[in-house]
């Protein structure tokens, strides 16, 4: 699906569902011939294909943290396998499909179709575990079923997570299904193990997350914490696993302690009972009300990844490829001064030099045409070699940013690299004033959309008359496109 294809569809798809987010479609397509022209996205790709356009529930966890048990009370029917160990070895994408009972389709379904979250997962995985991309189906599957609480979006159900036995595909697999969710549920088992034993694992769940810009849709879930009724200090377990998140950065805020009460070993004290139920209610509600408005969010989101990406254009791309590009120049002007001049030390060493001018000056004087071609013949090879030089050295530049894992850097500086672009230019090719100000002009459309949304749902001026039908308006759109779809391959329009 090309670029055009995808904007296309996605237009059709939220002139029903929310026509505020149809500025943003246009937002995304001057982003890409941005980053097309600076040699930092390839023609075939997008940046809203960088994004989810369906609204996206993850769970993460450690081996029977319970998310599988988590699911089936949620959708209200038993999709996921449970049990004490691990019990699926696969990411599992779950949504609305025709059959009453679940339906299982092979990895291949999602990486081949651009409407879910994990279009072209396999090259993803081929990048950073060489010969397992060709095996995409060990690692995915999709499972639909015909149950209202899937109707209008996704969930991700992971494999237990273990970070000392995880293969880099699947790492790579979870911090890519981090980047493209709405909404977060990492689960953590209030059994086993201890926190201090965790530590890697919750350095990849938490450390490595917990300063991103959108960190506040990870929501930490302690389950099954019914367990620790039978301890003689009950509180002390819920706080070492909060003292070994707060190690890694979170304190206090989205961390939530729950249990399913029809698998809860029974509390015998009636008040400690009462507490912990009462605790779970109001924890299991709020994580409720998240996965419910996820909608919202998702439509916030898209709008502000508009300026997240100009933010990243301008204050992380830009720089590394100046960097890169002045490494370029440096590599290119040192080369070719030690080559001339290793090239004019054996010409002096062998008495050419000194021949080949008095050649020249005779054959000038004698034959001017043919002096004169001689000279254009020698002038177009230094050129030549000039410009070879150039390439080669863009090459080793663009696979040293290769393997750093920057594969738009080293698109650009390769794409920087043609003739006609100036060697001692420090403005990449795409990026002049033109372009300075259409970014400027994203982050204030950014803002913009933020405020379309808004007036669907909050009246500042406290009147509300023009702001209640809009909301009313969008509510109806989306329930309406909602009941409209009834299979899984139709329901989502997530682009990757």
């Amino acid at each position: 699906m090309t670029p055009a294809e995808r904007y296309e569809k996605l237009t059709e798809h939220l002139k029903e569902e929310n026509p505020a987010l149809l500025e943003a479609i246009d937002c995304y397509r001057t982003l890409d011939r941005i980053s097309w022209k600076m040699g930092l996205l390839d023609r075939r790709d997008s940046h809203a294909g960088h994004i989810s356009w369906w609204p996206l529930i993850s769970l993460l966890g450690t081996f029977s943290a319970g998310k599988s048990t988590f699911i089936n009370s949620y959708v209200g029917k038993r999709i996921q396998d449970t049990g004490n160990q691990a019990v699926d070895e696969k990411f599992t994408v779950l949504c609305y499909g025709h059959s009453e009972e679940p339906v299982t389709l092979p990895g291949l379904a999602l990486d081949a179709d651009p409407r879910f979250p994990f279009y072209n997962i396999s090259e993803k995985i081929e990048e950073v575990d060489p010969g397992e991309g060709n095996r995409v189906d060990a690692y995915l599957q999709l499972k639909t079923v015909k149950a209202e609480p899937l109707r209008g979006k996704i969930l991700i159900d992971s494999p237990g997570f273990d970070a000392d036995s995880q293969r880099d595909a699947v790492l790579r697999i979870t911090h890519h299904i981090i980047d493209m969710s709405d909404l977060v549920l990492v689960f953590f088992d209030a059994r086993h193990p201890e926190p201090g034993a965790m530590r890697d694992t919750l350095e990849q769940l938490v450390g490595k997350v917990i300063d991103r810009p959108d960190a506040s849709k990870i929501l930490y879930i302690l389950n099954q914490i019914d367990t620790a009724a039978g301890e003689d200090n009950p509180e002390e377990i819920i706080g070492s696993w909060q003292r070994a998140l707060s190690q890694q950065g979170l304190y206090g805020g989205n961390f939530y302690t729950i249990y399913n009460e029809e698998a809860a070993n029974p509390i015998a004290d009636p008040a400690l009972a009462e507490r912990f139920k009462r605790k779970k209610d109001e924890d299991l509600a709020r994580i409720l009300g998240r996965m419910e408005s996820v909608s919202n969010e998702r439509a916030y989101r898209i709008a502000k990844n508009i300026e997240i990406f100009v933010d990243r254009l301008e204050n992380e791309q830009l720089p590394k490829l100046q960097l890169a590009l002045a490494q370029w120049r440096k590599r290119t002007v040192l080369t070719e001064v030690v080559l001339w001049g290793v090239i004019i030390a054996l010409l002096a060493a062998a008495e050419v030099q000194y021949q080949a001018v008095s050649s020249l000056l005779k054959l000038l004087a004698g034959n001017p045409i043919a002096g004169i071609a001689a000279a254009v013949a020698a002038f177009v090879a230094v050129v030549a070699i000039h410009f070879k030089l150039r390439k080669v050295m863009a090459r080793a530049v663009a696979r040293r940013w290769r393997a750093e894992g920057e594969e738009d850097i080293a698109r650009g500086v390769l794409h920087n690299s043609v003739w006609w672009h100036p060697l001692f230019s420090d403005t990449p090719r795409g990026f002049g004033r033109r372009a300075r100000r259409q970014l400027a002009l994203l982050r204030e459309a950014s803002k913009r959309i933020i405020q379309k949304l808004n007036d669907q749902f909050a009246a500042p001026s406290g009147t509300g008359e023009a702001e209640a039908p809009q909301a009313e308006q969008a509510e109806k759109a989306a329930a309406e496109t909602a009941s409209n779809e009834a299979a899984a391959p139709s329901a989502p329009v997530s682009e990757r």
